[in-house]
């Protein structure tokens, strides 16, 4: 069996291994690829199974390689495939929709944390030594902004979502969510992760 990885650097810059990918056939990684459908087709070649990162598989790509049975999107959205003819070619559609949730909950609370304190601005002051010059012992650049007690809204609520809700309700900030169906947006109310959690069918 032959495997394409077509932008694999993202996943991979060199720290990992493809070691586990390899024990399943014959395996040709591309760090990077260009947004060429002729270069993805040839890239694709023969193979059976691709994993794409963000290099997007439309029709006129998918109609063209004729042995692919699988695609793998590492990434959570698969939007760069052609799904109408991915299924119509019988070709099977999987992605990793929990891989970044900690990341991206976690770098949005270290964000909104940036912004209630200005740590980078006020670390810099520190080091120009504008502290030590201070009339006062407290020092500060910008107004200062405690989380606790305020409110935090939450336009999509899935994984990530919910996530950042549980790390801000930890901050003490009350959780409004709006949750996104038909490409409506629906306010419903005020979501405790603990309730939530409590609630989930194992």
């Amino acid at each position: 069996m032959k495997i394409v990885v077509l932008d694999g650097f993202t996943l991979n810059p060199g720290d990992l291994t493809w070691d586990g990918l390899k024990q399943f056939g014959d395996l040709k990684v591309y760090d990077r690829m260009d947004f060429n459908s002729e270069k993805v087709i040839e890239a694709i070649g023969e193979a059976e199974v691709v994993f794409t990162n963000k290099v997007p598989l439309e029709k006129e790509i998918l109609d063209k390689v004729p042995n692919l049975k699988y695609i793998g999107v590492l990434a959570t959205g698969y939007n760069i495939i052609d799904m109408e003819t991915a299924n119509k070619l019988n070709v099977l559609v999987t992605n990793v929709p929990d891989y970044s949730t900690a990341s991206v909950s976690q770098f949005t609370m270290g964000l909104l944390l940036e912004m209630c304190h200005h740590i980078g601005d006020h670390n810099r002051a520190v080091k120009e030594g504008e502290w030590t010059k201070s009339l006062d012992f407290c020092f500060w650049n910008t107004p200062l902004m405690e989380l606790a007690g305020k409110t935090m809204g939450i336009i999509g609520f899935g994984r990530i979502g919910q996530t950042t809700a549980k790390l801000a309700q930890a901050f003490g900030l009350t959780i409004i969510e709006v949750r996104i169906f038909l490409w409506n947006l629906i306010p419903v109310g005020t979501w405790n992760w603990k309730n939530y959690l409590k609630n989930q069918i194992l």
